[in-house]
């Protein structure tokens, strides 16, 4: 059973950082596709940054310069390395899975995590 645990996240001023991070387990680690989405409230959900085993990484233009997107293979964890926090960064974020040898571009998530929901204080 394929599950992905996300990680991280709390109440943290505007300009601090976070590192969110994504468990995954129930796929071989060799060929993925996974995405951090993020839904804020009242907002549709909008993915942010994509990694995969195929091509390299991938950001939204909203976060380009501020997030990082980094795997650890031996952990099976896709992390979220976010800098220079903003009030409108405050949302639930959601790694979701592609477990394919896919790009990023081409990839449909077959599954999603919980969710961790980050706050950013003015």
């Amino acid at each position: 059973e394929v599950q992905l645990v996300e990680s991280g996240g709390g109440l943290v001023q505007a300009g601090g950082t976070l590192r969110l991070s994504c468990a995954a387990s129930g796929f071989t680690f060799d060929d993925y596709a996974i995405g951090w989405f993020r839904q804020a409230p009242g907002k549709e959900r909008e993915g942010v940054a994509c990694i995969s085993s195929v091509d390299s990484t991938y950001y939204a233009d909203s976060v380009k310069g501020r997030f990082t997107i980094s795997s650890d293979n031996d952990m099976n964890t896709v992390f979220l390395q976010i800098n220079s926090l903003k009030p409108e960064d405050t949302a639930v974020y959601y790694c979701a899975a592609d477990p394919a040898p896919i790009s990023c571009r081409d990839s449909i998530p077959d599954y999603w995590g919980k969710g961790t929901l980050v706050t950013v204080s003015s």
